[in-house]
């Protein structure tokens, strides 16, 4: 059975890159060796990684990978500190427009 993996690596420049792959150790060596010129970590190196997460079906890796994009840098480091509870907070509406404000 294949397992896919989420990850994320924190660039040079302090900024992460979220990815998704079937061989993390492969994909790691890549970013770190600069494979690929006009990928996003090539001038960015060294990397390191600080996330990642197993999946079983690819479907489910990119709609993880999808949603941590979006996310914002605070979650994220939320995420790789392993503080879940501060997750829902960061994930609150802080528009004044927002139902709490009124």
């Amino acid at each position: 059975m294949k397992t896919y993996y989420v990850y994320i690596l924190e660039c040079s420049d302090k900024t992460y890159y979220t990815g998704v792959t079937n061989n993390l150790e492969r994909r790691f060596s890549e970013h770190s060796e600069g494979y690929n010129p006009k990928s996003y970590t090539h001038k960015r190196r060294p990397v390191k990684l600080l996330f990642s997460l197993e999946f079983r079906y690819i479907n489910k890796a990119i709609a993880f990978e999808k949603q941590l994009k979006g996310w914002s840098r605070a979650k994220k480091q939320a995420l790789i500190e392993g503080k879940f509870e501060d997750l829902k907070m960061l994930s609150e509406c802080r528009n004044f427009t927002h139902y709490k404000y009124e």
